[in-house]
């Protein structure tokens, strides 16, 4: 048979509101009930559940251990609850239940997750899901609306994007790469080298954006993994200067002085592939993010 609860949810409100407010007088005036009311839901729940919640010591109710557990996990519950409504009324009032947002590796995260702060308060329920997303895998996101905010470098025919960042992009070696000990190198020279690049997520990948003149490459799924590889002394890779800085200063990685260009700056971008249709949860999230970006 299903299981059918022996207590409600009233009952244990009405115990948080007794303990909360110090006796049932208090409480009485607090929930706007009766104190006699309220001593009978309390004694009907201790009853029910055969378990001594309070007791009265003086004229003060008091939590029992047990009464202490108790109240612990019905906190948790009428918590859930009510979150639980409030998802269900924002979801009524077309407040989104999950934000997608793709963002291109080559944007410096920290400037996300203190929007993500600060949009965590006002979020009503709803779930934020972060797609990591690289080249022309980020346009494919943009095309097929997979997300609804994305952060990017490359901007689609027919859509317009809000300039967040300016990413610098340099060519990197280890230290123990022969190449560190160079002081001028033409990107001929380079091609003749080993490169490091970082896996295109798209489904259909277009080799049309980077620097992908050397024959012999080795591709890795993010910028960690590529470091790791350099600092062993293998390759040379394009890399953001925000992941790249600290291990510059330590003398660990060497930044290429390439004749030609010895850095490529991409604008970071914000656009909605469905502006028409975006939530106001998305709307609240963008407009967090673009004032960071202005401070």
């Amino acid at each position: 048979m299903p299981y059918r609860p022996k207590s409600t949810l009233e009952q244990w409100r009405i115990l948080q509101a007794v303990v909360d407010a110090g006796g049932y007088t208090q409480a009485a005036e607090l929930l706007n009930k009766s104190q006699s009311s309220l001593n009978h839901a309390v004694s009907k729940l201790q009853a029910q559940l055969g378990v001594e919640l309070l007791e009265v010591i003086g004229r003060k109710a008091q939590l029992t251990a047990a009464g202490e557990v108790m109240l612990r996990r019905s906190r948790i519950l009428t918590q859930q609850i009510e979150d639980l409504e409030l998802l269900a009324d924002n979801l009524d009032k077309g407040w989104e239940p999950e934000i997608r947002i793709a963002t291109e590796l080559a944007y410096p995260k920290q400037y996300l997750y203190e929007a993500l702060k600060q949009f965590y308060p006002l979020s009503r329920g709803s779930r934020v899901q972060i797609i990591d997303t690289v080249l022309t895998g980020t346009s494919e996101v943009i095309t097929q609306k997979k997300a609804d905010l994305v952060i990017t470098g490359l901007v689609p025919k027919g859509y317009l994007s809000e300039p967040l960042y300016v990413t610098r992009f340099i060519p990197v070696v280890g230290a123990e790469h022969p190449l560190a000990a160079v002081n001028s190198l033409d990107q001929n020279e380079l091609s003749q080298q080993l490169q490091i690049v970082i896996r295109d997520t798209a489904v259909k990948p277009q080799e049309h954006m980077g620097w992908l003149k050397a024959e012999q490459r080795w591709t890795v799924d993010n910028f960690h993994e590529a470091v790791d590889i350099l600092l062993m002394g293998l390759g040379f890779c394009w890399l953001p200067d925000f992941v790249v800085n600290p291990l510059l200063e330590q003398g660990r990685l060497y930044h290429l002085p390439l004749q030609q260009s010895s850095e490529r700056l991409i604008t970071m971008g914000l656009l909605a592939p469905q502006e028409e249709s975006l939530g106001p949860g998305s709307r609240q999230l963008r407009q967090l993010l673009l004032a960071i970006h202005k401070k």
